[in-house]
């Protein structure tokens, strides 16, 4: 489980990953999928007078989808509890535990067990208290359910992804009422082995090109991943604050910032009216990501 590990960005030099046909493994990479995505005729036609559905949108679990901070926070302190350990009121363990591997954390943070044996025991027992957590949660982050609302009557598909098991994942999304919103969803079983192969099965399934699906993320090794796979990235800003989060095409404080146009702005290189501060600077992106809209 994936959970309490810092997962490989991926993709750093286009990479993907390798899924199996009746003929064959068959090697996925981000070119591949560009070119083998690539829209028909008759979808080109359809883009030109409805381009927005020619997007797709993929949403990264953990804080963008729900405030998973404390869910994680809570797991490390009823460990601690029932180890009858302390955990210190510290900003920078409080940070590890949320983004670093619990190997890290138990071993060079807080400084408990180093047996092997008792590692995997307090690991076990750290996914199961988060799964347990896992099942009060019934809110999305704020303005999430408007915001799919709104792409969903624009008809622009969209994915979930997460490394938790898929009946997890489906159930609280099910208990939040977003289940409906996600043509696609990507978990564990997925296999995939690190962000950017997560965000690549996720323009798979919803038969999208990357350069043409957008991944909003809460953080800066999520932007990267995105950024790999020439995927555009528009950052959530509070998980992390603002200044960590610069190289997103775009930057929110909330769902409740964002339109529809702001997609159509993204791909057409114009930055964001909304925050001048994270204008994404034009120049500095990678070539292949300066695309536009299909047309005939």
């Amino acid at each position: 489980n994936k959970i309490f590990m810092e997962e490989a960005i991926g993709a750093e030099y286009g990479e993907g990953f390798e899924t199996f046909r009746p003929d064959g493994p068959l090697k996925v990479d981000v070119d591949f999928l560009n070119d083998r995505l690539q829209e028909g005729f008759l979808q080109r036609i359809r883009y030109a007078m409805k381009p927005d559905e020619a997007f797709g949108l993929i949403f990264s679990w953990d804080n963008v989808v729900a405030d998973t901070r404390a869910l994680k926070l809570n797991a490390w302190k009823q460990l601690a509890s029932e180890e009858g350990r302390n955990i210190p009121e510290d900003s920078d363990v409080q940070r590890s535990m949320l983004y670093a591997s619990a190997d890290h954390v138990l071993q060079k943070v807080l400084l408990w067990e180093k047996a092997e044996s008792e590692l995997d025991r307090l690991k076990s027992r750290l996914s199961q208290l988060y799964y347990e957590n896992l099942l009060k949660l019934t809110k999305p982050m704020e303005g999430l359910e408007e915001w799919l609302d709104a792409v969903s009557t624009a008809r622009i598909p969209c994915a979930v992804v997460s490394c938790l098991d898929r009946r997890n994942l489906v159930e609280v999304l099910q208990r939040m009422g977003l289940k409906k919103y996600f043509q696609a969803i990507v978990t564990e079983e997925d296999g995939m082995e690190s962000l950017a192969h997560r965000f690549l099965s996720a323009a798979v399934k919803l038969d999208r090109k990357p350069s043409k699906c957008v991944v909003f993320e809460d953080g800066p090794r999520g932007i990267t991943a995105a950024h790999n796979c020439t995927m555009m990235a528009v950052a959530l800003i509070g998980s992390h604050p603002a200044y960590e989060l610069v190289q997103a095409d775009l930057a929110v404080a909330s769902f409740n910032e964002l339109s529809v146009i702001n997609l159509r702005r993204l791909f057409a290189n114009k930055g964001s009216t909304f925050m001048d501060l994270q204008k994404q600077v034009v120049e500095k992106a990678p070539p292949k990501r300066k695309l536009t809209i299909d047309t005939l």
